[in-house]
């Protein structure tokens, strides 16, 4: 009786055949995890490798804290980092969304989880994503606690890959900042962003492609830096120039100015029967808003209501704490501006400009009712 011919024997399957090597990405965590312990604050000792994370409010000074959540992306911003080869500051800017939501309730951030997803785990590229999202934590003074690399081969193009952020805050039960204490007269304070932040790219990414932008020369606007990198600036994370504002009563409300941009974000912070009148002559547009502005020949409402033209977080003080709530925040490093007041009207927003402004060819109103 002849001996069975090997060759034709089952092949034995392993994970890694799949396309997904359990391997690297153990090694991911490993090249992660003194970034990750960087980030232990008061509440989290900031440790990867439980089926979850703790966190102890009670050693975070909290009495009886309101927990506030908030999730966010970076949208197709990572498009432009995946292809100029950008991986280390979309962390912050995933940070930022998450973080700035929770501020703008009156929350302090406590800690952070992030979820990365992609075909294949390519050397180097996740361990960069993650450096900024650790860097990012930093700033805002929360722990990186957690979070998921998904290896998913046939969902993503080679060398794509998408992140998702959720945090968590908490805010002493009554200190939350919910809009009832803003009323017509109170005054609104613009904070600088620090570019386009992290909306508005689909239509930036349409303009690069359409008008055939060279992204590895320097910026029409600046010749001492490239446009990829002016794009590629990350958001601003405002945290820790508000929080004692906050926390000493300077300011009644907040507006984080994301998709929607000015006309539709700041009357999310406002109450029934209150309007937000800001005037576009107080404050300088960006070089590379104007840029945007130009390339796309985008009418003052459309910018309005895309990007955050400048302004990447809108304060509501009373009249009387405007000034002190000013220098204080110029003292922490922030660029104010008084952009304008609330007025009583139907909820929502109005922008103006005059002839000039945003490159209007007349005086111009944009308007949006909540």
């Amino acid at each position: 009786m002849s001996e069975p011919d090997k060759t034709d024997s089952p092949k034995s399957y392993t994970y890694e055949d799949a396309g997904v090597s359990i391997s690297a990405g153990n090694a991911l965590v490993k090249a992660i995890g003194p970034l990750v312990r960087a980030t232990a604050r008061p509440g989290a000792d900031a440790e990867l490798g439980g089926f979850g994370a703790f966190f102890d409010p009670r050693a975070a000074g909290f009495k009886d804290p309101l927990l506030v959540a908030a999730n966010d992306g970076v949208g197709t911003k990572l498009k432009l980092a995946i292809d100029h080869d950008r991986h280390d500051t979309v962390g912050i800017d995933l940070v930022a969304m998450c973080v700035n939501d929770l501020i703008v309730q009156g929350a302090e951030p406590l800690f952070f989880l992030d979820y990365f997803a992609t075909g294949k785990l390519e050397s180097g590229v996740a361990e960069r994503v993650v450096a900024g999202i650790a860097e990012g934590c930093k700033q805002a003074g929360c722990a990186l606690i957690g979070g998921e690399t998904a290896e998913m081969p046939g969902m993503y193009a080679p060398g794509d890959y998408d992140l998702a952020g959720f945090c968590v805050g908490a805010v002493e039960r009554g200190e939350q900042l919910i809009g009832d204490r803003i009323a017509p007269g109170h005054v609104l304070l613009g904070l600088a962003s620090s570019g386009v932040h992290s909306n508005g790219f689909s239509l930036v990414r349409r303009l690069a492609e359409d008008k055939g932008w060279k992204m590895d020369r320097p910026a029409l606007f600046d010749q001492d830096k490239l446009l990829v990198d002016h794009l590629m600036e990350p958001t601003r994370i405002y945290v820790s120039s508000l929080q004692p504002l906050i926390r000493d009563g300077l300011i009644d409300g907040l507006a984080h100015i994301t998709g929607g941009g000015l006309l539709e974000n700041i009357p999310r912070a406002l109450p029934d029967g209150c309007r937000a009148l800001v005037h576009a002559l107080r404050w300088p547009l960006p070089r590379l808003m104007a840029f945007l502005q130009a390339q796309g020949n985008i009418e003052p409402e459309e910018l309005a209501r895309t990007f955050n033209c400048g302004i990447g977080m809108v304060l509501m003080v009373r009249e009387e704490n405007a000034v002190a709530a000013t220098a204080r925040l110029e003292e922490a490093g922030e660029t104010v501006f008084p952009i304008g007041t609330v007025e009583a009207g139907t909820r929502g927003c109005t922008v103006k400009g005059n002839a000039g402004l945003w490159s209007g060819e007349s005086d111009w109103i944009a308007e949006h009712d909540h």
